[in-house]
């Protein structure tokens, strides 16, 4: 290499998973009937790896949603979230997959999904993405 480009990552390279050890299986749901409600719940020691650097990306992840029949199961939700921590995947797919997961799962009259990433050379990233602000 001449030094004039760099095309990987510099110094240890630790190995990870990729998407597949990602796990929606394990998600559950729990019937809902109640009154309209707004339900959040919020992760504070979510992990991930980035892909390009292989070092861990850590941070919160917020689900907040309006059930219509169904409720997430809590230790199922911890579970699912776990599954991420030794993936290599971009913090922006990161909230990406988890509303693509769980959107389908809940059938929710509303869900925003926000993950907020520790400060990684000086820039802090959160990532917002809510259903109604979603193309149909």
């Amino acid at each position: 290499m001449d030094g004039s480009s760099i095309d990987y990552a510099e110094g240890r390279v630790f190995s990870f998973d990729d998407e597949s050890a990602i796990r929606p299986d394990f998600l559950q749901t729990i019937d809902y009937s109640g009154p309209r409600q707004r339900i959040s719940y919020q992760m504070n020691e979510f992990a991930a790896v980035c892909p390009f650097s292989g070092l861990p990306d850590t941070g919160i992840v917020w689900v907040d949603y309006i059930p219509q029949n169904k409720l997430v199961e809590l230790k199922s939700l911890k579970y699912y979230f776990i599954s991420f921590r030794n993936v290599g995947i971009y913090q922006e797919d990161v909230t990406s997959r988890i509303f693509n997961d769980l959107n389908p799962l809940l059938e929710p009259e509303e869900l925003l999904i926000k993950t907020r990433y520790s400060t990684r050379g000086g820039i802090d990233t959160t990532c917002t993405i809510n259903s109604n602000e979603q193309k149909s």
